[in-house]
């Protein structure tokens, strides 16, 4: 039912119907414009002389000046660093607490986290535990080696901030730069290494010599960046020629077992025969001081009777010539014939038949 205002019946707010007279019947709507008016008198009383007076337009500029210079006040936390600009040029640098400073627009107050530890990836995207979430970037992690051979490496670089001032205000994108920076000194660092080298034993020097190299970079840009750790997450050949790579690498496998083997034999055989020389060697010598020492003690009885010759050399040169006639004659027949015999007797004394009877006696 439509509410009247003035007529009798049920209104919208209550109240039944009253009967014939003219007076409210209930309550009534409040007046939105009655309520506004009321408003500005309460405020117009509030403010000495009215708002048009001198008095009170300064009472609204200090409590405006007030408020602004309230919001000058900032806090820093533990984990970060306050940076303060005065007309958009670094005034100071402030630690953690709660400092003031003057509001926008004459200062600006910037608070970086230079605590926190970021990580930017080059190579692949996604993560680094699944296989199936990570997506290789080809473009980012092939690179040449120093033996004119293709490696695919993916790596990873954390970092934080060093000095907040340089990093807010001398460089532009930072996640880019690092990026840029990383790939350029791990382009730089494999460039001088083999790529048996890269794939195998050289993942720990490979990684101090990029660390070093990007931090190089980085300060000469006066980034305000500090390197925390850089990390090789995979290194292997690109894709498309792995299988001729395993090939290679199972040549080179039977390679070093073939060597190995070879190396075996040898450090047995070759002890073997060096003893065997060895003692040749020691033989060989043992028989040359032999036949020396042989040939010394001869000279040496060969010179004593030549020096005993020399002494009695009528005596030796006698006994020398009664031995010989002795050796000589003591196997030969003798028959000794006495020549002073009478005639027509033969004085004939046969010794070796003499000899023989005796021996046969015997």
């Amino acid at each position: 039912m439509a509410w009247n205002p003035h007529g009798g019946g049920q209104g919208p707010w209550g109240g039944g119907g009253g009967g014939g007279g003219g007076g409210p019947t209930g309550p009534q709507p409040p007046d939105i414009e009655d309520m506004l008016r009321r408003g500005q008198e309460r405020f117009k009383n509030i403010m000495p002389g009215g708002l048009k007076t001198s008095r009170g337009i300064l009472l609204i500029v200090i409590a405006l000046l007030g408020i602004w210079l309230a919001s000058g006040f900032y806090r820093v936390d533990a984990a970060q660093q306050g940076v303060v600009l005065l007309f958009g040029k670094k005034y100071s640098e402030t630690g953690p607490g709660l400092h003031w400073f003057f509001p926008s627009p004459i200062g600006t107050v910037f608070t970086p986290d230079v605590e926190k530890v970021q990580r930017t990836d080059i190579g692949f995207r996604g993560s680094t535990t699944s296989v199936s979430a990570k997506r290789n970037v080809s473009e980012e992690s092939l690179m040449l080696t120093e033996d004119q051979n293709v490696v695919d490496l993916d790596f990873s670089v954390q970092w934080k901030i060093k000095n907040a001032a340089d990093f807010l205000f001398k460089i532009r994108g930072p996640e880019a730069t690092v990026k840029r920076a990383a790939e350029s000194a791990m382009r730089e660092v494999i460039g001088q290494t083999s790529l048996q080298l890269a794939l195998t034993t050289g993942r720990a020097e490979i990684e101090t010599l990029m660390r070093n190299l990007l931090q190089k970079i980085l300060d000469s840009y006066k980034s305000g960046i500090l390197v925390t750790e850089m990390k090789l997450q995979a290194a292997d050949p690109p894709q498309a020629v792995i299988d001729a790579f395993n090939e290679v690498q199972r040549a080179r496998q039977d390679k070093d077992r073939k060597l190995n083997e070879a190396k075996a034999y040898e450090n047995k055989i070759v002890p073997t025969a060096r003893g065997e020389a060895k003692k040749m060697i020691q033989d060989a010598t043992a028989y040359k001081e032999r036949l020396i020492k042989e040939a010394e003690g001869e000279a040496q009885r060969f010179l004593s009777v030549y020096n005993s010759f020399k002494a009695t050399e009528a005596v030796a040169r006698q006994r020398l010539y009664l031995e010989t006639m002795e050796e000589i004659l003591s196997g030969a027949n003798k028959v000794i014939i006495d020549g002073k015999g009478g005639s027509g007797v033969v004085p004939y004394l046969p010794l070796p038949e003499l000899k023989k009877r005796s021996g046969g006696g015997n």
